[in-house]
């Protein structure tokens, strides 16, 4: 594809946002995927959370520093929780010169749920609403908001659309299951289309998009939508947007080329940040959970048990030597 061509569909197609997940799209990932791969219009920090009601977490703090972050578009992600909570991350983003935040309604772990925080918040429309009114006091600060169909029932989303259509959000993204699945079961497409038909603002479609084809259904099936959310599927498979941008899936060869490229340059990255090997053999094999699924179970089972940096080297070059299956 031309330079020339390459713009001008980025232009005219709808946009693909590179969705936060705890453990995996720290600085280092997003800064590399984004130098590596084309077709993502904005990458998100996993959720930023005060600790005892007052403070930051260090390395939340850490990964959103502005000096760190290299990509052209990144937005930091605030959990959502009380209003207080939420004044004291959009003051200290202010602070740090952003100009956009997306707040996290979508968490669904329940150490976080019970606590009326993320999708624990969704079963009750006047506690968002009183979330949604601070925005006000931070008119310099355009805020988008991910959330589910609800916590434990899926038209939970419904009550909460007036709510939403009143707030001075940029737009809404939702994951198409209930907090209590978690990241299990199947998505529930009619709901969302029902939520869909009651919301006025922007909004994109977050679940189960791991194919060019899972992203094209969902493009057709929801024409209004503004874009799609990709998290899991991404970390998969890194080159999905760049894959369905340009139409075309990268040859088994060349993927298991770039794909090499882009873990190297990880493992690099990571070994300068972490202290030891122990530390670095577990934020890799944090990693291979969720890349490249398709590889032999072999290699996994050999990447998974290793022990020492030797091993996973060796485990490694069986994963991308010995795999050559098409997804």
């Amino acid at each position: 594809m031309s330079r020339h061509l390459y713009l001008e569909t980025m232009e005219s197609r709808k946009e693909i946002h590179f969705a936060p997940v705890q453990g995996y799209t720290d600085s280092i990932y997003r800064n590399l995927h984004h130098s590596m791969f084309k077709g993502i219009d904005a990458y998100y920090t996993p959720f930023i959370r005060l600790e005892k009601g007052h403070e930051f977490r260090p390395r939340d703090l850490r990964d959103c520093d502005p000096s760190v972050n290299t990509v052209e578009r990144f937005i930091p992600q605030v959990l959502g929780g009380e209003p207080g909570e939420l004044r004291l991350a959009l003051t200290m983003l202010r602070e740090k010169g952003f100009q956009q935040a997306d707040i996290n309604l979508g968490c669904p772990f329940p150490m976080i749920a019970r606590k009326g925080k993320g999708a624990g918040l969704l079963p009750f429309p006047e506690k968002v609403k009183a979330l949604l009114d601070i925005l006000g006091e931070f008119k310099d600060i355009t805020c988008s908001l991910k959330m589910r169909l609800g916590m434990e029932r899926p038209d939970e989303c419904l009550a909460l659309s007036p709510v939403l259509n009143e707030a001075p959000l940029s737009a809404v993204f939702v994951h198409a299951r209930v907090g209590v699945q978690e990241y299990k079961g199947e998505v529930n497409l009619d709901a969302f289309e029902r939520f869909l038909e009651g919301c006025h603002l922007p909004l994109y479609y977050n679940g189960d998009l791991k194919t060019t084809q899972d992203i094209q259904t969902i493009m057709e099936r929801f024409p209004s939508l503004r874009g799609v959310m990709i998290g899991r599927g991404l970390l998969a498979n890194p080159a999905l947007a760049e894959e369905y941008l340009g139409g075309k899936s990268l040859t088994a060869g060349e993927r298991l080329t770039r794909f090499r490229t882009f873990h190297d340059a990880l493992l690099a990255a990571y070994a300068e940040r972490l202290q030891g090997d122990a530390h670095l053999l577990m934020k890799m094999k944090t990693f291979w959970e969720e890349f490249m699924p398709w590889t032999d179970r072999k290699a996994l089972k050999k990447i998974h048990k290793s022990t020492k940096m030797s091993q996973y080297h060796e485990a490694v070059l069986m994963a991308f030597t010995g795999d050559r299956a098409e997804v």
